[in-house]
């Protein structure tokens, strides 16, 4: 009789098997004060807390040589389902963020805030502020279902509350249920010490394999970017009311170079199914990526290369076996834009939105630009709500008609409200991760460099008058994708300091990938190749022709129609 022969796990596997749902010895970690970091194990643990150990690259060098230990610090993800913030909440994390971070919010392509430079011996502080708000950091990163995205506009659709209501539905019920977060972080501080629970109903004891994602957009708009998410969820309206959603699975943008196995890929549209199902079905397709996933290498660990491994038909086949029932049809629906749309809109109610840009989304006060004081004194007295976008944009939601003008007056005298015409739509509608100074996955930088970069990028694009043509340029430190590249109409992926990969011709609404067109170029190499191709668009574009469609149709690329072919 052979024995069975037990699957390779990877380090997390293991690590995650001996945590005791997420605890590790993670009070031990903050109480050693001989370091500025936590127990090799634990920094896997405190994905799941919502908090990443990082160190300042910048000072590497500098502190080795004085025989220091790197400067370690935590970035901390709060949970906002939605992107939606109170002012109260918006309050407490720019207090925070002067208290125990680098004095700057930064707003994350998933609709959320997040906490830079935070030192370990401010962790529970920190962690605690937010909490006393109704917020929360479980589950704002590690091996589980992340922060939900819906679109962000209250007032785009008669029925955007209902997607929102049910994007905050569907993240309680994939919350982690351990109390591991509490008794670490809370207990003593906001309640009675709570019973310790030991049970994941959803997850298991060793939780996903990797992370997991899941988006809502209401058609037209695909500012969430649903293909780029483990599961997309797409509403479909009759008359003013929600019928149900389009179900979109196996969605994800990281992959590594050198790696060709690995590749971005956009989720796979398998059915139609009412509101009431969607959750279960949400949780169904959890459990299938919880059991077949692999967890043996992580790079091939997530949810697009189980179903490219198993077959969509497979999938879908185990999916209506584990529901007891099957999807129906997709239904009839189109995307225009995954942009923001800037400026100034009106309700019928008579309230108002401002749609703010918010560059590399560093909410920050610098010489002639205060746009964390103006937003601070804007929280003082406005009423409606704080709604962060997946573009890293905010909106000024639900504003009062005597405050308006207030509110235009204050962003004006801190200098950031810029009028639409100071600003090309190449600027206002890129993205960029935090790269350099902090994240370790960083080969080069993202957030820090591509406002110089897009200076003489604007010069190009305003000599073409192309000021208002919308194309997306989105910048990475590394192939993760965290800022959606492959997404771009313009992709730019760090290789090395100073040095990108150029991705060209997904399309605008955020339905097709790019492809790779040039490597390892410098600024001056960007500007070369970019050039020319900006002139012949702006020469030969059909109507209503976006830019990545062009250089589709003229040859410079071909067109990426699944992840399988990406590197073709």
């Amino acid at each position: 009789m052979s024995a069975t022969i037990a699957p390779k796990l990877s380090e997390v596997e293991h690590v995650k098997i001996a945590s005791r749902y997420l605890r590790g010895t993670l009070v031990d970690s903050l109480a050693n004060r001989l370091t500025g970091a936590l127990n090799p194990d634990d920094t896997h643990l405190i994905k799941f807390h919502g908090s990443y150990q990082q160190t300042d690259r910048d000072l590497d060098s500098e502190r080795k040589q004085q025989k220091l230990e790197p400067l370690f610090s935590f970035m901390i993800r709060v949970r906002v389902p939605g992107g939606v913030a109170s002012a109260r909440q918006w309050q407490r994390m720019d207090a925070l963020a002067d208290a125990y971070g680098n004095g700057t919010l930064k707003l994350t392509t998933r609709q959320t805030f997040q906490l830079h430079g935070v030192l370990k011996r401010n962790l529970p502080a920190a962690i605690q502020g937010f909490n006393e708000v109704q917020m929360d950091s479980i589950a704002g990163c590690g091996d589980v279902n992340r922060n939900v995205m819906c679109n962000t506009n209250p007032h785009e659709s008669a029925v955007h509350h209902q997607v929102y209501e049910l994007a905050k539905t569907i993240s309680a019920h994939l919350t982690p249920r351990t109390t591991a977060y509490r008794e670490i972080w809370l207990d003593g501080s906001l309640q009675e010490t709570t019973e310790a629970v030991d049970d994941e109903p959803i997850y298991g004891h060793t939780y996903l394999p990797r992370k997991f994602k899941i988006a809502l957009a209401l058609p037209p708009y695909n500012d969430s970017d649903i293909f780029s998410n483990d599961i997309g969820l797409i509403a479909i309206e009759e008359n003013g009311q929600l019928l149900g959603f389009n179900v979109a699975v196996g969605g994800g943008l990281g992959m590594t170079f050198g790696l060709p196995e690995t590749y971005p890929r956009l989720a796979d549209i398998i059915g139609f199914v009412p509101t009431a199902e969607v959750v279960e079905v949400c949780e169904k397709i959890v459990t299938i990526q919880r059991d077949w996933g692999n967890r043996e290498n992580r790079k091939l660990s997530r949810l697009k290369y189980t179903i490219d491994r198993v077959g969509l038909p497979a999938f879908v086949a185990e999916l209506h076996q584990r529901l007891g029932y099957e999807l129906t049809p997709a239904r009839p629906y189109q995307f225009h834009s995954s942009s923001d749309a800037f400026g100034w809109t009106e309700s019928p109610g008579g309230l108002a939105q401002l749609v703010l840009f918010v560059e590399g989304g560093r909410v920050l006060d610098r010489p002639g630009y205060r746009l964390k004081s103006a937003l601070r004194e804007i929280s003082s007295f406005h009423t409606g709500e704080f709604r962060l976008t997946g573009n890293q944009n905010l909106i000024l939601a639900n504003i009062e008609p005597q405050y308006r003008a207030r509110i235009q007056a204050g962003l004006e005298e801190n200098g950031c409200a810029p009028k639409a015409e100071q600003l090309t739509r190449l600027r206002r509608d890129a993205l960029a991760c935090v790269a350099l100074n902090t994240c370790s996955q960083a080969f080069a930088e993202a957030e820090r460099y591509l406002p110089q970069l897009l200076d003489k990028l604007d010069a190009v694009i305003r000599a073409h008058d192309l000021a208002d043509a919308g194309i997306l340029i989105r910048m990475t430190g590394c192939p993760n994708g965290c800022a959606r590249p492959y997404l771009g109409e313009i992709g730019l992926v760090g290789r090395a300091p100073g040095r990108y990969n150029l991705y060209l011709g997904a399309d605008h609404a955020g339905e097709r990938l790019n492809k790779l067109y040039r490597e390892m170029l410098d600024e001056e190499g960007i500007i070369r190749e970019l050039t020319p191709i900006f002139a012949a668009y702006a020469a030969q574009r059909q109507a209503q022709e976006g830019f990545g469609d062009f250089v589709v149709r003229q040859g410079y690329v071909k067109a990426t129609t699944h992840g399988l072919n990406f590197h073709e």
